[in-house]
């Protein structure tokens, strides 16, 4: 059984779901102005990923061609249902913060596309590396933005103080345009880490 560990490297950074692909743009821009929050939609994006991926590349060969994209929404939002459970049951204050958002990662083009993309076309082991490759490399965008977003828009870290009593926030950092502001630097900043790269 041949393993393709390609997909798995180049979706932490090269091609990035958030950096090249720009996919799931809205529970991620809507999430990321905390810190604690980023972190629970990170950790539901990779389980869901993982979890659909490998179950459907384990139905792949048995479900017929005309029905494969409901049958890929019932997998997933069976992931999503155990991961929206599971977050009411052990951190409701992530799971009220998360909101409408985290039954949307049903319909995430990430997990859909890499479903149909990938999972559907794959082994077990490649298809359950690509999903925590793309998983892990949303969490880590959306964990590294929300630091940004956070410290800036409220001086904090995971609810701590960091600057002083005299900090002004940057308020617009935790509202939308924020978002976009920040996303767009980061996504300049790879460009040109990558033009950089292929000069030397």
């Amino acid at each position: 059984m041949k393993i393709d560990f390609k997909n798995f490297v180049n979706a932490l950074w090269k091609e990035n779901a958030i950096f090249y692909l720009m996919l799931g743009l809205c529970p991620f821009l809507a999430v990321s102005s905390s810190v604690r929050d980023s972190i629970g939609m990170g950790i539901a994006v990779i389980f869901v990923l993982a979890g659909s991926n490998v179950t459907i590349s384990l139905i792949r060969k048995f479900v017929p061609s005309h029905v494969r994209i409901p049958a890929f929404i019932v997998v997933i939002a069976t992931f999503v249902t155990i991961v929206d459970y599971s977050l009411a049951a052990l951190s409701p204050q992530i799971h009220r913060n998360l909101g409408v958002y985290l039954p949307l990662v049903v319909v995430n083009c990430i997990i859909l596309g890499r479903a149909e993309a990938y999972a559907s076309k794959n082994n077990v082991i490649s298809s359950l590396l690509d999903g925590l490759g793309v998983g892990i490399g949303f969490a880590l965008v959306i964990f590294v933005v929300s630091i940004v977003r956070e410290l800036f828009g409220n001086g904090t870290i995971l609810g701590h103080q960091i600057f002083g009593a005299n900090f002004t926030p940057f308020l617009i950092m935790i509202m939308p345009p924020g978002a976009f502001i920040v996303i767009g630097f980061f996504i300049a900043l790879k460009q040109g880490i990558e033009r950089r790269g292929k000069k030397c």
